[in-house]
């Protein structure tokens, strides 16, 4: 399958692919990279993410978003974009759809603490490179290869969507083309990601009454601007009702932008060839300057108000307090750990070992093995 009559010239061709490490005949109904998607939707990996935290750990509600429904949400804000840009939409799909698949449980918080303790034994911890892991290694369902065979496009995307990695510090990355950028549809995906938390934590904080409505007025200029749109159009609907229509045209007005702000770069850099993404002189995907300096009010606003919140507090001190308990308590008695990854122990560091089975869990997981790990021996001493 061909998506090359309605494609521009600087997007990735599916029948160019560098292809998968291993060789696997074309499926008759599906292309490279919805065969990928499949995959990945399949996945244990991706699965998991419903039960991963995306801002709140232990406030229940089943209208809070996690990990899985922020991802899906990423996805459709991708695919939108992707199509006004006549990208394509089948990798841009499923580079959102992985986009998340390697964080560890307890969001930024389980990261920062997983990475500090890696330090201490020379190595790090980084959600890009372990989402890498997980689809080369990890994931086994084919009797053929290990891991999920994705094409080599995808697995570029999910090293080099969010951030550059250069060949000196990352030299087991040197096959991902790291003197160049990535084509612009793993380029959207960190823009997408910044769009779908932003509206989507804003909302879920109005939600758990963290953030008052005047506090995000005063504070959000891009969020102020369409609610008093809002308040002019619907005078007389309720305040939730109007904050819903300010916070859906404040994702419009980011996605917008953003198709528009890169088209207008991509011909301004007269681009034409996806050589030519790869080989400009920055990132072309982009929100313009405007946009961009709300987007980052916006953003550090939620940092302040809700992410680092004194309320939320607790909750992020004791994910990181379970995380590095466990990490410990592994390196003590590594023959705790399940059969498979002591095996892995005998060929690969101890530390590195513990820290892919704890990135892999969730957050309910992980909370269960510590009562019953490392509770149990603070009850035995």
């Amino acid at each position: 399958m061909s998506q090359s009559v309605v494609l521009a010239t600087y997007a990735v061709r599916v029948e160019d692919t560098r292809g998968r490490r291993f060789p696997e005949p074309p499926h008759p109904y599906r292309n490279g990279y919805q065969r990928d998607r499949d995959r990945i939707i399949h996945a244990r990996s991706f699965r998991r993410l419903e039960n991963k935290t995306q801002v709140f750990t232990k406030r229940v509600s089943d209208h809070f978003r996690n990990r899985l429904t922020h991802t899906i949400e990423v996805a459709q804000i991708s695919r939108t974009i992707a199509g006004a840009l006549q990208l394509n939409e089948d990798l841009v799909e499923t580079l959102a759809l992985v986009h998340d698949i390697g964080h560890p449980p307890f969001g930024h918080a389980g990261e920062k603490v997983l990475d500090g303790l890696m330090r201490k034994h020379g190595l790090r911890f980084d959600h890009n490179l372990h989402a890498l892991r997980i689809v080369d290694y990890f994931e086994n369902r084919y009797a053929d290869f290990p891991g999920l065979n994705l094409t080599f496009e995808v697995r570029e995307g999910i090293i080099k969507h969010s951030r550059d990695y250069s060949a000196t510090d990352y030299p087991e990355l040197s096959e991902y083309l790291l003197d160049q950028y990535p084509p612009l549809e793993a380029q959207l995906i960190d823009h997408t990601d910044e769009i779908g938390y932003t509206t989507a934590d804003m909302d879920d904080g109005f939600e758990a009454r963290m953030l008052k409505l005047e506090q995000i007025r005063s504070n959000v200029a891009l969020f102020e601007r369409h609610f008093r749109e809002a308040e002019t159009r619907y005078p007389a609907a309720p305040n939730k009702l109007k904050f819903n229509e300010a916070l859906k045209r404040m994702l419009n007005e980011l996605v917008t932008d953003l198709i528009e702000n890169t088209a207008k770069r991509i011909r301004e850099a007269n681009v034409t060839t996806l050589d030519d993404v790869r080989n400009y002189r920055e990132r072309l995907a982009a929100f313009s300057p405007q946009v961009e300096r709300e987007r980052r009010e916006a953003k550090e606003f939620l940092y302040e108000n809700l992410y680092l919140s004194a309320p939320l507090r607790p909750e992020k001190l004791d994910g990181e307090r379970v995380v590095g308990d466990l990490f410990e308590y592994w390196l003590r008695r590594p023959e705790s750990l399940p059969p498979s990854y002591q095996e892995k122990a005998k060929g690969e560091p101890l530390a590195r070992v513990v820290c892919d089975y704890i990135a892999g869990m969730t957050d309910n997981f992980i909370i269960d093995q510590h009562k019953k790990l490392v509770r149990r021996e603070a009850v035995r001493n």
